[in-house]
């Protein structure tokens, strides 16, 4: 009698190989409260492959000490079974927060605290979902809470105040013979609210979008919310929301926004006189009415829970890259069930990280419309199908996996790029040298003030 093999052994895919590629692409000079936008961006991809022939890909965000953490990654990935992928990630996730269990997060926006907050593991996560969607003949939303809740992902405008970055350093690309409206804009100037009313109307010309968000932290509260009533004026039907990321005092956030056009505000306010974001928040809601959003208050589950016990947020934004694609739906499930809202940060990106937005906006049951970076880099594909944004919505594919597979061309080129790069890591405090000789980051103090 033959000895028969354990299930998995037999029926499901072994990883064979998992590659780490750290990567760049072009950006503009983007502003806020950070700072300015570098020429580039970096990017780390993920490749993995199995014995069924096979290749998975994730992204998240660059850095060096992203790069190691997933290169550190390899040995408890390679040689184990492709269904065991939960097993691999919790692993993983283990190691993650042993080492970031001493730092305080993003609350002050602190870029150095960023490789603390991003979970490397999520983009090892991805890529093994689209292995195992593959082999199950099913899309990454099948495989992540209760399955695939809607056919089409809302995606909102993300509009930026952007300084003339070909004045300062050659390396900042332009598009003027761009074929189409938003790439001949996307790389001009636009430092008041005319220039943010020409970046929204060739948004919503290009990629249909009807809803639009305000990166803020710029110029003085009172600029920007002009800004925000010219756009609620020029576009009536759309939700409109601001992101000054917690630079405004409470007293400040409550007089430029109460009554305003806005539908959400997202980090209106931050860390005051002794008090965390979560508490000025609460405050803020109670104020103004207006519903709150956050990507820094609550980007785990012990400081999400203290927000939600203190009634700070409406939406909660759960970047798959800071919470890994299964807990980003766990939470919006959460969120779902207590009457709130799931929604989705983002930085710069490529077009896998586009899709790992879509596929987990997809699983989650109740969402609004999600940001997205990629209107600043769509054309810079490291696939053969790039996800489309089409009236506003990206169509999730019925494809297996995430649908697509790797330009390898194309990435091998990015990370050709990155290694000519003059730093690996977001230092968005160099390009502001440029605009404001001797300028110092100061988490309470939009960028272009001082």
């Amino acid at each position: 009698m033959s000895q028969e093999m354990p299930m998995n052994k037999i029926n499901t895919p072994v990883i064979t190989e998992m590659q780490v590629y750290p990567v760049a692409g072009y950006d503009s000079m983007l502003l806020s409260l950070s700072g300015a936008h570098a020429p580039f961006f970096t990017r780390n991809i993920v490749i993995i492959k199995d014995n069924a022939g096979h290749t998975g890909l994730g992204e998240v965000h660059g850095g060096e000490a992203i790069t190691k953490a997933l290169e550190e990654a390899v040995p408890l990935v390679v040689g184990q079974p492709v269904c065991t992928y939960k097993s691999i990630i919790f692993k993983l996730k283990n190691i993650h927060n042993e080492r970031a269990k001493n730092s305080d997060g993003i609350q002050n926006l602190d870029l150095t605290k960023l490789k603390d907050v991003v979970h490397a593991e999520s983009a090892v996560e991805a890529a093994l979902l689209d292995l195992w969607g593959q082999f199950l003949g099913l899309p990454v939303c099948q495989l992540l809470g209760d399955g695939k809740q809607r056919d089409d992902v809302v995606v909102l405008g993300y509009l930026f105040y952007q300084a003339d970055g070909r004045k300062y350093d050659k390396n900042y690309i332009t598009e003027d013979n761009a074929d189409n409206v938003w790439f001949r804009q996307r790389r001009k100037p636009a430092m008041d609210t005319a220039g943010i009313l020409e970046q929204a109307h060739a948004l919503k010309e290009y990629y249909g979008f009807k809803d639009f968000k305000l990166k803020g932290g710029v110029f003085s509260g009172e600029k920007e919310m002009e800004t925000i009533a010219a756009l609620g004026k020029e576009f009536p039907d759309a939700r409109i929301n601001i992101d000054p990321n917690g630079a405004w005092k409470l007293a400040d956030a409550v007089r430029l926004c109460k009554g305003s056009c806005l539908t959400y505000a997202e980090d209106p306010c931050g860390t005051e006189s002794g008090y965390s974001g979560r508490e000025t928040m609460a405050e803020f809601k109670m104020k103004t009415g207006i519903p709150t959003a956050t990507n820094m208050i609550a980007t785990d589950w012990r400081q999400f829970y203290h927000a939600v016990v203190e009634k700070s947020v409406d939406i909660v934004l759960a970047d798959p890259h800071f919470w890994t694609l299964s807990d980003s739906v766990r939470i919006g499930q959460v969120l779902d069930n207590w009457g709130l809202t799931w929604g989705c940060h983002s930085n710069n990106h490529f077009d896998i990280s586009l899709a790992i937005f879509a596929q987990t906006a997809a699983a989650c049951p109740t969402v609004t419309a999600m940001d997205t970076h990629w209107i600043w880099q769509d054309g810079q594909h490291l696939t053969d199908a790039p996800y489309k944004i089409r009236n506003g919505k990206i169509h999730i594919p019925d494809a297996p996996g995430f649908g697509f597979n790797p330009n390898m061309k194309a990435i091998e080129d990015a990370y050709a790029f990155y290694k000519k790069l003059p730093y690996k890591d977001r230092r968005d405090g160099e390009g502001m040298q440029h605009l404001i000789p001797g300028w110092k980051f100061d988490s309470k103090m939009p960028c272009m003030v001082r």
